[in-house]
């Protein structure tokens, strides 16, 4: 059984990290999301609503599993007998830090190689800031993010800062 891990923040997770995870999984026996719980930038969701968003956003059977992770990437994929990290690329400026990362985690773990899947032109341009920014500033992010993340925005957004931002986005 070939077991690939799927790393990141996912702060939201969006249709363009669905993608990649469900595209992984038609080629891998399973997937492991593995949610970041140490990230170098400050979350807009604690760890444990990142992992419940992403539960509710992928099939509860079938071969896609979310946990959450901290310390290095190929320690996570080597506790879960994966040898192969999942990563997706939206552009061009992407392919360096994936690069760099792929040949880091290779010198960490020789065993374990990555895997980059270019995003669907549909979710080319979607990054999880890009969710937010949008909806801190009051628009829809409907096509980008599924409803329950949308509405967790607004909710979030709205309680953090008081005013009506984020209340179109679900």
């Amino acid at each position: 059984m070939t077991v690939a891990i799927y790393p990141g923040t996912f702060d939201p997770v969006h249709y363009g990290h669905l993608d990649i995870a469900q595209r992984a999984a038609s080629l891998f026996d399973k997937v492991v999301i593995g949610v970041y719980d140490r990230p170098n930038k400050a979350p807009l969701f604690t760890l444990e609503e990142r992992l419940n968003m992403f539960r509710q956003a992928v099939p509860s059977a079938g071969r896609i599993s979310v946990q959450s992770y901290s310390g290095l990437t190929v320690a996570f994929a080597n506790r879960n007998g994966a040898r192969v990290i999942i990563r997706g690329l939206r552009a061009t400026f992407d392919f360096e830090y994936e690069y760099q990362m792929a040949l880091t985690n290779r010198k960490l773990s020789p065993d374990v190689d990555t895997v980059c899947l270019v995003t669907s032109l549909d979710h080319a341009f979607i990054s999880s800031t890009i969710v937010k920014d949008i909806a801190r500033a009051g628009g829809s992010v409907d096509c980008m993010v599924p409803a329950h993340v949308s509405r967790a925005l607004g909710e979030r957004l709205c309680a953090r800062d008081g005013s009506t931002a984020g209340k179109k986005g679900g």
